[in-house]
């Protein structure tokens, strides 16, 4: 059974088991329980369920693993023939979630 979930912008096709990589949620640290209640599909084959926009009573239960930053990204803006540089690197947060339960 798979379920697609919904959380920081972006939609996520999980099973049970599966590790995904998310955008950081405030307050929570590794090892902490987290649940997914925006679940926009869930079942499988002919035994699915799809939400309008979300499937009532569905959640997704996962484990934070490990809180990550990303590779460095350099954004460098200039102006020709003006002296205007500037170079500024950036490293955007995720954490990485164990699902554990698909509940329908």
């Amino acid at each position: 059974m798979y379920a697609i979930i919904k959380t920081g912008g972006k939609q996520y096709r999980v099973a049970q088991d599966d590790v995904i990589e998310i955008e950081k949620i405030k307050g929570l640290s590794e090892n902490d329980e987290v649940t997914f209640d925006d679940v926009l599909a869930v079942g499988e084959g002919a035994d699915i369920a799809i939400g309008t926009p979300t499937v009532e009573g569905a959640t997704v239960k996962g484990q934070v693993l490990e809180l990550c930053k990303s590779p460095k990204v350099i954004v460098y803006k200039y102006k020709p023939k003006k002296d205007y540089r500037r170079k500024q690197g950036h490293r955007q947060p995720f954490m990485k979630v164990k699902i554990t339960k698909i509940e329908k």
